[in-house]
């Protein structure tokens, strides 16, 4: 509780009583630190979310076929280039986008729809990075096929043809 308590000054002049306040914060502390303990017991953690990835079988290789295959070689500046098909002979033009929903997202939901128009199978997409991509695009490239729910996906190396389609659209 607050106290007050008086004390006399004597000098020259006059005396003087001075009042001095003492608040005691005992009880204070205490109720700060039952409010700290009641919010962290009745709150609620956010579970961390992952991805689930499905790892392929051992035994041997299985082709797909180059109809159904888009590749999506990761740049640098953000951009990615993609195609249909394989780097020695792409089905499409490769076309240079940047990540989110007017970019990759409309890629690949595009490409999907004119895979399975043509062949009535769904696509296979490969992801290549290149050296100068970044962490942060290959795990956006993994959102938008994620979002675009993709069912077939690998992540390869990126081989030399690759990066001279990514130099000539200026994303290497």
């Amino acid at each position: 509780m607050a106290e007050l308590s008086a004390s006399e000054k004597s000098g020259r002049r006059t005396s003087q009583k001075k009042l001095s306040v003492r608040v005691d914060l005992t009880a204070m502390v205490d109720l700060a630190f039952l409010l700290i303990t009641f919010f962290m017991l009745t709150t609620s953690l956010s579970k961390p979310r992952a991805m689930s990835l499905a790892m392929p079988f051992k035994g041997p290789p299985g082709g797909v076929a180059e109809s159904s295959t888009m590749t999506i070689c990761l740049g640098n500046n953000n951009q990615a280039v993609f195609y249909r098909g394989m780097a020695d002979k792409p089905l499409s033009t490769p076309a240079i986008v940047n990540y989110g929903k007017n970019g990759l997202r409309r890629a690949i939901i595009e490409t999907g729809k004119e895979i399975f128009k043509t062949t009535g199978k769904n696509m296979m997409v490969v992801i290549k990075p290149s050296s100068h991509a970044v962490y942060a695009n290959l795990v956006a490239t993994l959102d938008e096929l994620d979002i675009t729910k993709v069912q077939s996906y690998a992540i390869a190396d990126i081989s030399t043809k690759d990066i001279e389609l990514l130099k000539q659209q200026k994303a290497y």
